[in-house]
């Protein structure tokens, strides 16, 4: 079974990815651009992200131009992105934030639950799509789950997800059949990826690095022709490239 992380999966408290010198050293912030063309909410989002001291705001854009500007300049780690603001829309800049900051992961974050603004986020690239009527608790955590290579789905459209990812999938097989061939330690990575894996997991499971891992995934994306961790799941999935009883 095809295995995404959903929004009632985020928990408070995951740790963050950091290199530390000693024990006693405090994981680094993570690094976070706020895009949103309300200032209110921008303000108060960056007081809920920064009470733990898990996450840092380096940036905040009020459009999608100021957005890629800012990501370009700052190169955050993660990128919360209102999908509907004046000028260039979220998912246009979560397009050329992917292109400028291959490193960022984009949470959409919006008050629109239209099932095709979801399939059109995940195609552009981003990790993660929220509901603003979520508590801000939940987007704090969620924020630390997609920095540790999670995707986050709202529950309520992922199966929708699934089925339009499962149809482009079908009309692009030729494509695939065609893409060059993965090696066997490539397919155990997207294996682990299509099981809802984080990197982290991935990398103790092959006794691997992270760094490694994320190379793996890199050239995964890259071989397939594919554009997020959603995706390369979903085509695992089509490929028969899970045991039967997962």
């Amino acid at each position: 079974m095809l295995t995404i992380t959903t929004c009632d999966d985020v928990s408070v408290g995951g740790e963050v990815s950091a290199a530390t010198g000693g024990a006693d050293e405090e994981p680094a912030a993570i690094r976070v651009v706020i895009a949103d063309d309300h200032e209110l909410y921008r303000r108060g989002m960056q007081v809920v992200l920064e009470l733990d001291g898990t996450a840092r705001v380096v940036g905040q854009a009020s459009n999608g131009s100021e957005a890629v500007a800012v990501c370009t300049s700052q190169e955050p780690d993660v990128v919360l992105m209102d999908v509907r603001m004046p000028g260039v829309g979220g998912i246009e800049a979560c397009r050329r934030i992917r292109a400028a900051v291959p490193s960022a992961r984009i949470l959409m974050l919006t008050m629109s639950d239209d099932e095709s603004d979801l399939f059109e986020a995940i195609k552009a690239g981003a990790s993660g799509y929220l509901l603003k009527d979520l508590p801000a608790e939940e987007v704090s955590s969620a924020i630390q789950r997609v920095h540790d290579g999670q995707a986050i789905i709202p529950p309520s459209m992922a199966a929708t997800l699934l089925t339009e990812f499962t149809r482009l999938s079908i009309e692009q097989v030729q494509e695939f059949e065609g893409a060059p061939q993965l090696t066997d330690r490539e397919v155990e990575v997207l294996r682990l990826v299509a099981r809802g894996l984080a990197n982290r997991e991935i990398a103790d499971d092959l006794v691997i690095s992270e760094n490694t891992v994320k190379n793996h995934v890199r050239n995964i994306l890259e071989k397939l022709h594919l554009h997020s961790r959603v995706e390369a799941a979903v085509f695992a999935h089509r490929q028969n490239l899970l045991p039967a009883d997962e």
